[in-house]
């Protein structure tokens, strides 16, 4: 239960779980017939340890954002853009708002966040100011999350 596990501030959990709530609807949102292997998220969560790790097979933030921006090349700076400009790869709809979101819920409070997407991660925890990204040796193809709290 995240709003008794650990001593948690309980007046947090709606931030946790709009965290999570964005990066899991995103899963669906930008695979949705595009899943290049088995289609859906996986899901956990541990109150006592405090994280929540979302993953998932499909297309990668690199390959969503090149449908509306052609000349990114590079995970790295699809990660970039997607945490720090209002941009969508469900363009021409008017969203791109929630990484972006994340990004301020993450350094607004007391949490941490470890985002892949290719060959980059990005670490971002509270207080942070710039975006944190390194170059991985493994790939992952679709992107996971792990959010500590």
């Amino acid at each position: 239960d995240v709003q008794t596990s650990n001593g948690f501030d309980s007046s947090l959990v709606a931030l946790i779980i709009g965290i999570a709530g964005e990066i899991g609807n995103n899963s669906f949102d930008h695979n949705l017939g595009k899943w290049p292997g088995m289609p859906g998220t996986f899901f956990a969560h541990d109150g006592f340890r405090r994280f929540v790790v979302l993953a998932d097979r499909g297309i990668g933030i690199l390959a969503s954002l090149q449908r509306v921006r052609p000349s990114l090349s590079t995970s790295r700076d699809a990660l970039f853009v997607a945490f720090s400009e209002v941009i969508s790869g469900r363009s021409p709809e008017a969203r791109g708002n929630g990484l972006k979101f994340v990004r301020q819920a993450v350094i607004q409070n007391p949490f941490s966040l470890v985002f892949q997407s290719g060959d980059t991660q990005l670490q971002l925890k509270q207080g942070d100011t710039k975006l944190q990204l390194t170059k991985t040796a493994k790939v992952v193809p679709g992107c996971y999350a792990l959010i500590y709290y």
